[in-house]
């Protein structure tokens, strides 16, 4: 039991959460096995995320630090926190009081033995969210920069929180979580009620509120302990081995991490239950936890794990089990004597066709799939609209300063340091400070002691990463592209572009031109998926007002500038250049595109026209646009660079 002096300030109790059954139990199992590496928590506004990730602080085992003992820390991330930051760099007191270099460490090294929270990860850079998997998977920090060779122990609980709407984790980021746990409100009106009443009971009185949960508390502590010394000791059989390798092959998982975090969790589940070996109960509750994110390869696939289809998969497994310690059972058993019956006709034995011979023929057709049939990749829902591809590499010409991503070229305070400048710069560039005032410390007459700085010494940071952007789908709809069959193609095309942002982790905004007007379908957002399902059921046939879809365009980009100014938008206009909506239409178009082109935006204009007759309306367009061109089938090619001129 922890002393009063040593107690965390009183925060809402672990135990006094109410519902959220499936993400208290994984947190519980990371506190257990921190080699799991880390839940992902998925969820609306609301659902009380934060407030169990700090709760589980304190029911981690105290730290022994330098000959003293404390309680587990709490690391909280910022989302722009710096690389530095993250993983430390030099200590610049250090080599300015002594000349020698030293490394300070940074939050990875603090969060040791407690819980490193990280609130919207998903909006966190990439490369940021990659140091912190790597370091939650192996226990270990290992930096070589700046001149410094440095290695840590980083054993802790990662977790991550995050909000769908505010988009997605890539796929490779996603199957680097342990576990993830989608948490959403309550619908039953008794728990809502609960869950309102202890938060007022709460905030009306902290101290007594906690009090009231603390034995409870206190008991979830030590079962983690004890769980915790069980977890060597926790036998995996060689039966439910197999049954973890065939759920993961069943469910047509990429990678081998999935196999090795269900057994680690089964591990742990087993432990925490106080048993001494792994059981099928354990597998199952373990993938519920560690397989949904694994199977969902981009934001267009459902999310969650069908209960059927795992169910289907475990009987499947414990099928494949059962099979085979039978097998290893015959194969410890000596073996028959011969029996002629069962020899061959050049042995003399039966004829073939006899009635012991039991050819493939009476059985009817093999079964590819063998006994019992099995979870197939193909029982995943169907695909988006015809036609998807890997598109091309669409870029915002120049450098920008936007949201991180990976679409355009960006200077920012959270890229990687490329070089040095004598100008303020994004930070300060140690190591050449430091060099640069080393060349003038005999002048300076320093013999001993702290270096000598001037201001003609410091360095500023050069940081170059890459931004996301707004992307905005201008898809012309008209009777014109659905007349030659070919919106079906432009709809898989926008789809494909769309699956392009997501993984570049850019906002979207989809504009349809048909009719009379162009209409704002999605308004620009992080979650694409959205913009998929807005998409499949857009409506086609009529004229194509492509004046208005532009000047729709423009207006989109003008007034996201004011929200968010240092994101750059890119228009993406899909049409076979066949202005026809109101009264000289084409020329009203090449006026409105000359509008958009005014306001800075880049654009590129994807040209859907067929056939062996070719008007070049779209090309025309494009050039009014000051923009880049390709035509539809050009848009499908390897990722090329460079295809967005540069706008005026």
């Amino acid at each position: 039991m922890r002393s009063e002096e040593d107690r965390p300030v009183a925060g809402f109790p672990f135990s006094a959460v109410v519902g959220q059954d499936q993400l208290r139990l994984a947190l519980i199992l990371c506190a257990v096995h921190p080699g799991i590496g880390g839940v992902l928590v998925r969820g609306e506004k609301g659902t009380a995320k934060s407030t169990v990730v700090r709760a589980l602080t304190a029911l981690l085992p105290a730290v022994d630090d330098a000959g003293t003992t404390r309680p587990a820390r709490l690391v909280e991330l910022p989302v722009g926190a710096t690389e530095d930051r993250v993983i430390g760099s030099i200590d610049l007191e250090k080599v300015l009081r002594d000349g020698e270099r030293a490394f300070q460490p940074g939050l990875l090294a603090a969060a040791h033995q407690g819980v490193l929270y990280v609130d919207e990860v998903n909006l966190l850079h990439d490369h940021l969210v990659d140091v912190l998997l790597d370091a939650a998977a192996m226990g270990r920090v290992h930096i070589e920069r700046d001149g410094i060779s440095h290695s840590h122990p980083a054993k802790f609980v990662l977790v991550g929180t995050m909000n769908p709407e505010e988009g997605e984790l890539r796929p490779q980021l996603l199957d680097r979580f342990g576990l993830a746990v989608d948490v959403a409100a309550s619908r039953d009106v008794d728990v809502r009620m609960e869950v309102v009443r202890r938060r007022l009971d709460y905030e009306r009185d902290p101290e007594a509120f906690v009090a009231r949960y603390e034995s409870a508390d206190e008991e979830l502590a030590s079962e983690i302990l004890t769980a915790r010394g069980k977890l060597d000791s926790v036998e995996l059989s060689n039966r439910e081995l197999r049954r973890i390798a065939s759920l993961c092959a069943s469910f047509d998982v990429d990678g081998m991490r999935a196999d090795l975090v269900l057994a680690r969790t089964a591990t742990a589940h087993a432990a925490w239950r106080g048993d001494s070996e792994v059981i099928a109960e354990d597998v199952r509750v373990a993938a519920e936890l560690t397989l949904p994110h694994r199977r969902r390869r981009d934001p267009f696939d459902e999310p969650g794990l069908d209960q059927q289809q795992l169910d289907d998969a475990l009987e499947q497994a414990d099928q494949d089990a059962q099979s085979q310690v039978e097998d290893d059972a015959r194969d410890g058993e000596p073996e028959p004597p011969e029996n002629p019956e069962d020899r061959g006709p050049e042995d003399g034995g039966p004829e073939d066709g006899g009635p012991d011979d039991e050819g493939p023929d009476d059985d009817g057709p093999e079964d590819p799939d063998g006994p019992g049939g099995g979870v197939r990749a193909t029982d995943r829902p169907s695909a988006p609209p015809a036609g998807e591809f890997k598109a091309k590499l669409l870029e915002v010409p120049g450098v920008g300063e936007g949201a991180p991503g990976r679409r355009s070229r960006s200077m920012s305070s959270r890229g990687r340091v490329v070089r040095s400048t004598r100008e303020r710069g994004h930070g300060l560039h140690l190591t050449s400070t430091v060099f640069a005032a080393a060349e003038s410390q005999v002048a300076r007459g320093r013999t001993a002691g702290r270096l000598r700085l001037a201001p003609a010494d410091l360095r500023g940071a050069i940081r170059e990463g890459r931004e996301g952007n707004l992307i905005v789908f201008v898809v012309d709809a008209s009777g014109s592209m659905a007349a030659r069959d070919r919106l079906s193609a432009v709809t898989g095309a926008v789809v494909s572009l769309l699956r392009d942002a997501y993984q570049r982790r850019d906002k979207v905004a989809v504009i349809t031109v048909r009719g009379r007007e162009a209409e704002l379908v999605l308004p620009p957002t992080s979650s694409v998926d959205i913009a998929v399902r807005r998409l499949q059921s857009m409506r086609t046939g009529g004229k194509s007002p492509l004046a208005e879809g532009f000047l729709r365009a423009r207006e989109v980009v003008l007034r996201e500038r004011l929200r968010d100014p240092q994101r750059r938008a890119l228009v993406v206009t899909l049409t076979d250049g066949r202005a026809t909506g109101g009264k000289d239409a084409l020329h009203r178009a090449r006026v409105a595109a000359h509008l958009l082109a005014d306001a800075s935006v880049a654009s590129i204009v994807v040209d859907c026209e067929t056939g062996l007759v070719r008007l070049g309306l779209a090309a025309e367009l494009a050039r009014e646009l000051r923009g880049g061109y390709v035509r539809l089938a050009e848009l499908s090619a390897q990722q090329v660079a460079g295809v967005v001129r540069a706008a005026a």
